[in-house]
């Protein structure tokens, strides 16, 4: 499942989600169907165990507990 990373036309919201099958995104804040697809950085293997990842600022995730409650950072 591809993870996209949008901003929303109406509450100008940045955040990420997993896009599962068919299902249309929504902003997780005012729940708009309007949103723009932002050109996001990716995970790129390093040649053995080194991973160079684009960080990801606290609250941008998408969790719905907020800025803190997941494990990305």
């Amino acid at each position: 499942m591809p993870i996209f990373e949008y901003v929303c036309g109406r509450c100008k919201r940045e955040f990420e989600l997993i896009v599962q099958g068919n299902r249309g995104p929504s902003c997780p804040e005012c729940a708009s169907v309007r949103l723009e697809k932002k050109f996001s950085g990716f995970a790129v293997g390093g040649g053995g165990s080194a991973l160079a990842a684009v960080e990801t600022p606290c609250g941008s995730c998408g969790d719905p507990r907020g800025p803190g409650a997941c494990d990305l950072n």
